[in-house]
């Protein structure tokens, strides 16, 4: 990882407070690993706030090959669920990052069913993708594209070594659909 680490803290409704209490302890543990860490916040209040108080916490962290690794969370909305203290929250983002970072591949795990559905609507051709472990949700994902678009990809497992580090990684290959706008007008 880059030294540029992007953090987006975000409150609406509570107390400034907030957000530096969810900054501290983010940076509590990502400065264990690189200090260069720059923090963005954004605390709305009034009429542009919307109606439910709460807060949260999104963190982006950049590859050294421009790959942008991705973690988000948010507090329980009133009265739904335990509550949530700041100092907990922003903890625990900053390792869902830090594990995000050690799955690696090209997508973090939460948008690896966009990367395959992108590359199962375009052109009839290979197109191809290396994933970290794949998500439960990604998984179940890929038994969709098939009963949808009869399309298997084909999954190879690339071990870490020196090249790759981090978790196993996975090598996923399809032919597109060559899927096209129907309503596009030609010229």
């Amino acid at each position: 990882v880059t030294p540029l680490t992007a953090v987006c803290r975000y409150s609406v409704r509570v107390s400034p407070q907030m957000a530096n209490r969810i900054v501290d302890s983010a940076r509590s543990i990502l400065n264990k690993f690189i200090p260069d860490i720059y923090i963005y916040t954004d605390h709305m209040k009034g009429v542009n706030s919307g109606k439910s108080p709460g807060f949260g916490l999104s963190l982006v962290a950049e590859t050294t090959n421009g790959t942008f690794l991705s973690a988000e969370l948010a507090s329980n909305p009133q009265g739904q669920g335990t509550a949530v203290l700041p100092e907990d929250l922003g903890r625990s983002c900053a390792k869902l990052l830090l594990e995000e970072i050690y799955r690696g591949g090209c997508v973090d795990s939460t948008n690896q069913s966009l990367a395959l559905l992108l590359m199962t609507l375009g052109q009839q051709d290979v197109s191809k993708v290396l994933l970290g472990p794949l998500s439960p949700y990604t998984i179940e994902f890929l038994r969709h594209l098939k009963s949808f678009f009869q399309i298997m990809f084909k999954i190879e497992t690339k071990p870490c070594g020196e090249e790759l580090k981090g978790g196993d990684k996975v090598l996923m290959t399809c032919v597109g659909v060559g899927f096209s706008n129907l309503s596009k007008t030609l010229k």
